[in-house]
């Protein structure tokens, strides 16, 4: 092989390396959407059949999940490219700041009495808001019209108040599955097929 041909070679390598740090983080709204909606149903499912108020407790599995799972695909992203890009860093700072406001936010209506009335519609609507953001940001539009959509749904729960508020949980796991499941595995599909993770091995390095 000529040094010409060897230097397209890397050039190529390089080019595809590049693109694919702008595309890292395919797998965070799947490592938070599964979560979140499966301890979401479950505990639907059990107030449904038991009612009791241990039933209420199962939303702790999903950081115990979700948080593990995060930080695994953000080290995975970060070994494969050594670096993030000035969207990454954004967006990663946006969905931590939902959390927290999450946190905080169920904390405060947990204490002032009003957790079932508005919490989850809270919820929803933030992670509809960052659904839209990341799709702003990435230039992807399946998570931009999902991001909408759940947005504008985020007030069905409000509806669910009384003896009906378990309801809430099942509307909030469907609007979970629109704001973060359905796009990432688009956005998923999107990388995969538009940056694939093996690279092309050079001749002569057998």
């Amino acid at each position: 092989m000529d040094i010409t041909s060897e230097l397209d070679i890397i050039t190529r390598m390089r080019g595809e390396v590049m693109s694919r740090q702008e595309l890292t983080g395919e797998n965070l709204f799947l490592a938070w959407g599964y979560p979140t909606a499966f301890f979401l149903l479950v505990e639907f499912a059990a107030l449904m059949l038991w009612n009791q108020d241990w039933c209420a407790w199962l939303w702790a599995g999903i950081p115990l999940v979700g948080a593990p799972l995060m930080i695994h695909f953000l080290r995975k992203d970060y070994d494969r490219t050594h670096s993030r890009t000035h969207d990454q860093k954004t967006i990663l700072v946006m969905w931590i700041f939902v959390g927290v406001a999450c946190c905080i936010g169920g904390f405060v209506m947990g204490v002032t009495g009003v957790f079932q009335q508005a919490f989850f519609a809270m919820l929803s609507l933030l992670c509809g808001l960052g659904c839209f953001m990341t799709g702003i940001i990435l230039h992807f539009r399946p998570k931009t019209v999902c991001g909408i959509i759940a947005s504008l749904l985020s007030a069905v729960p409000l509806f669910f108040q009384g003896e009906l508020w378990p309801w809430q949980l099942l509307v909030t796991a469907l609007l979970i599955i629109i704001a973060l499941i359905i796009p990432g595995h688009l956005f998923r599909r999107f990388v995969r097929k538009t940056h694939p993770h093996p690279l092309p091995v050079m001749e002569g390095s057998r």
